[in-house]
């Protein structure tokens, strides 16, 4: 008999994970909680219609089902300390406990955390009384950048050109809570992902996400319109200058503030002309580098994370697909602000094959028909012998899904076929 999993969340990273580990021999059955529709189809996935951030439902579900490993996708469960109360209870577990999460919970945390431990990064100031933070406005060039503190599902960012747009990002932010203001740093963005384990780092591929709504990186800043892997602005050299300037440093840092983790770390990186810079820190994958990463993945990802959740050594190296995968989000009308939903989707099943993999973000059913219920809806991957392949191939298969007020990025990957 297989290993019974168990992976708390919904969205098109969960769905993408849920999916990689039920294609491992050693698994028997993956429960979703609460998952999505796409989960639900997918050979060995059920879903579980229980709150992901309810520690004590979590528990109770992992106990009646016998669950061998529990993984936790996205940073709301991890802040609230399910992984803790799974602990506490003898589950193994994927995933930092709620003092690690706060890496991702609080941007002040991350930033006093990468300055005590030498991580490079931009200049910051945080503040909790407008005047004071309109005072450091009125003393520092634009651009500059306001962030929410607290999680803002990867929307609490502005990208301040103009000193009225920072103004009135400041303001609005502190109605939340506490803000941090940075410099704004030049460069190229890029995901550096690894699985920490204490002191271990083992790094996954490189990616590439658009947070940018519209092509050519204008708009707002979404919870992301597309990624691809691997990327040429994280080549051989930049891999390992970052393990060895942020990756390991964050590591030991974590050892040093005697705060155990086990889970993946993200960077968020600014690559510019004096190295990297890390932007911010999350506590588990990036959606959607995750649809691209497992679509390239060839390690049992059930065997990695329960190694992990075990504290064991881990592999040296991980096996990657040689072939390059892209991933287009799309999203309904009025996304990111004022998303449209309840609309049925189209030609869903017109799509699937080796090559192309549609996994589910916010989606939901009724009376069999899946209809849209998120901003971000699906998640479009594909694989290719080339980047320019790839993308080929995700846009074919966007041509066949339809619904009123669709929207979608039409560049993704296009910093990776420019460098190509």
């Amino acid at each position: 008999m297989g290993a019974k999993v168990m992976v708390l969340g919904g969205g098109g990273r969960e769905h993408a994970i849920a999916w990689k580990l039920a294609q491992s021999a050693a698994v028997a059955e993956v429960y979703c909680v609460p998952g999505n529709p796409g989960s639900a189809a997918e050979a060995k996935v059920h879903n579980l219609a229980l709150k992901p951030t309810d520690a004590g439902q979590v528990v109770a579900a992992a106990h009646a089902l016998d669950i061998a490993l529990v993984v936790i996708g996205p940073e709301a469960p991890l802040v609230a300390g399910v992984g803790d109360a799974l602990r506490r209870a003898g589950i193994p577990v994927f995933g930092p406990n709620a003092a690690g999460a706060m890496l991702e919970g609080s941007k002040a945390h991350a930033k006093a955390f990468m300055e005590r431990h030498g991580l490079p990064t931009a200049r910051y100031g945080r503040f909790t009384d407008a005047s004071a933070a309109l005072g450091y406005l009125r003393e520092h060039p634009l651009p500059v950048v306001v962030k929410a503190d607290g999680l803002a599902a990867g929307k609490g960012v502005v990208v301040a050109l103009a000193r009225a747009e920072a103004e009135a990002a400041v303001r609005a932010f502190l109605q939340w809570g506490p803000i941090v203001i940075e410099e704004f740093l030049e460069g190229e963005e890029a995901s550096f992902i690894a699985i920490v384990v204490d002191g271990q780092v083992l790094p996954l591929a490189g990616s590439q996400d658009h947070k940018r709504l519209r092509d050519g990186d204008r708009g707002p800043n979404t919870g992301g319109m597309g990624a691809y892997s691997p990327t040429p602005i994280l080549d051989t050299a930049m891999s390992e200058r970052v393990l060895r300037e942020v990756m390991r440093p964050a590591a030991e840092g974590l050892m040093t503030d005697r705060t155990p983790y086990c889970g993946f770390l993200y960077a968020g990186l600014m690559i510019g002309p004096a190295g990297p810079k890390v932007l911010e820190f999350n506590c588990r994958l990036g959606d959607p580098e995750t649809q691209a990463l497992m679509m390239r993945l060839r390690s049992d990802l059930y065997t990695l994370l329960l190694t992990a959740a075990r504290g064991d050594l881990l592999p040296k190296a991980l096996d990657w697909d040689r072939r390059a995968a892209l991933c287009i989000v799309l999203a309904t009308a009025g996304y990111p602000d004022h998303p449209q939903l309840g609309d049925p989707i189209l030609g869903l099943h017109k799509t699937q094959g080796d090559t192309v993999k549609i996994f589910h973000a916010g989606t939901t059913t009724d009376h069999d028909t899946v209809i849209t219920a998120g901003g971000r809806v699906l998640g479009v991957t594909a694989l290719g012998e080339s980047l320019a392949i790839a993308q080929q191939r995700a846009y074919a298969a966007v041509a066949d899904i339809r619904w009123p007020g669709l929207q979608y990025r039409q560049d993704i990957g296009y910093r990776g076929l420019r460098r190509a």
